[in-house]
């Protein structure tokens, strides 16, 4: 049944062009041709990039962040309480107004310990700023790396400066060991980034980072099968030039070098805009998708190379999105603010003082701190009246 499978999962017309076959892309005569078996390497490279950074962010990144000026907020722990340790683990971590009524009720609590307690809890599980920085510093230095790393690759590559040679006698395009390892290392950082999701530092836009991370897995491991490796290591380095600047202003920002990391965000926007939303649309869309098949027909595999490449133009348009509200809010107030992807932390003393604006300040008498309109049913009342009564009559 196996075999079956693979005989059907590996047939050329799902993979290559029409009429061309697998036995065309054989080893032969010094020519080396892409195999999908060589990227079975990339999974023990992603074991070995995963100790790396570990390593690194222990004994570089930690003591760098100390030496930079980088501190973590002191933060209050709150008081072990199973019902509310439990509300917040399976029904959510911010229960609405109800919701807290009854477990503060049920904890012999008052509403404003309960929101306290909640605040605090969730405060515990926001990762703290060293282990950003650490994060940051490890994906700057990878992508920084991988940048020029593939630019000395490519630079004297005839594709680089002209797309539409991606094409010329494709697939007959012969391997060369320099592109392999910079493919390979690029597909093992990306493996690592999806084994190690449940642990990172998780943003607003967790669930697209998880989409386009298994969408470079896949276009990688396409394009290598498919002998579509010109093309990917475009995309690759095109996305590589902005990704190393996003990291360096991540680090500034959490160094508090406000200055520099407005400079390092605008610089940041410019290559963003300018490699996602005009090089990639005008230089690769157009190249996938017409001068791809000007002299060869459509096949399964250009649809669906084409459609996951449009997958990340939209997360490109949706991040794209993101950045223009921190440049709009930067034109407006003078200084950027924080990356809208974060979860900010909770201060207390905010919450409680705007709570207490909205709520009279209660006395222990049960007095309330502002005035209030006296009863007129009560003992005092009653006698006030009679002796109205009589002075009206001697009158």
């Amino acid at each position: 049944m196996l075999s079956s499978f693979n005989e059907w999962f590996w047939q050329d017309r799902f993979w290559l062009p029409p009429n061309v076959t697998w036995t065309e892309l054989e080893d032969r005569d010094g020519r080396v041709y892409p195999h999908p078996q060589d990227l079975l390497a990339a999974l023990p490279l992603a074991l070995v990039l995963l100790a790396m950074r570990l390593a690194f962010e222990r004994f570089i990144g930690l003591p760098l962040s100390r030496w930079l000026g980088v501190r973590d907020q002191t933060r209050r722990q709150v008081k072990p309480n199973a019902t509310l340790e439990k509300h917040f683990l399976t029904e959510g971590h911010r229960p609405k107004e109800p919701q807290l009524s009854l477990l503060a009720a049920q904890c012999g609590l008052t509403l404003r310990q309960t929101q306290r307690w909640f605040r605090r809890r969730r405060n515990q599980d926001r990762p703290q700023l060293t282990k950003k920085f650490c994060e940051a510093s490890w994906r700057f230095l990878f992508y920084l790396s991988s940048f020029v790393g593939g630019l000395s690759v490519l630079y004297h590559e005839s594709w680089l400066w002209a797309p539409v040679m991606c094409w010329d006698r494709y697939p007959n395009q012969t391997l060369k060991p320099s592109l392999y390892w910079w493919y390979l290392l690029e597909l093992g950082f990306y493996l690592s980034l999806l084994i190690r999701l449940p642990f990172d530092v998780k943003r607003k836009d967790f669930k697209e980072q998880v989409t386009h991370h298994f969408v470079a897995v896949i276009l990688m491991t396409f394009s290598y099968s498919a002998n579509l490796l010109r093309i990917g290591s475009l995309v690759l380095l095109l996305h590589d030039s902005s990704d190393y600047l996003l990291e360096a202003c991540k680090m500034v920002n959490y160094m508090q070098y406000q200055q520099v990391c407005d400079a390092l965000f605008l610089i940041f926007s410019l290559v963003f805009f300018y490699t996602r939303l005009v090089l990639f649309p005008t230089q690769i869309l157009y190249t996938t998708y017409y001068e791809s098949i000007s002299n060869r027909g459509p096949f399964f595999g250009y649809y669906f190379f084409n459609g996951l490449l449009m997958l990340l133009q939209l997360l490109h348009v949706f991040w794209s999105c993101l950045i223009l509200r921190m440049l709009y809010s930067f034109m407006k107030k003078g200084q950027m603010e924080k990356d809208i992807r974060s979860d900010v932390e909770e201060s207390d003393s905010s919450e409680e003082e705007a709570a207490a604006a909205q709520e009279p300040l209660q006395l222990k008498n049960g007095a309330a701190g502002g005035p209030r309109p006296a009863p007129t049913d009560g003992p005092r009342s009653r006698v006030a009246g009679h002796l109205t009564n009589r002075h009206t009559t001697a009158t």
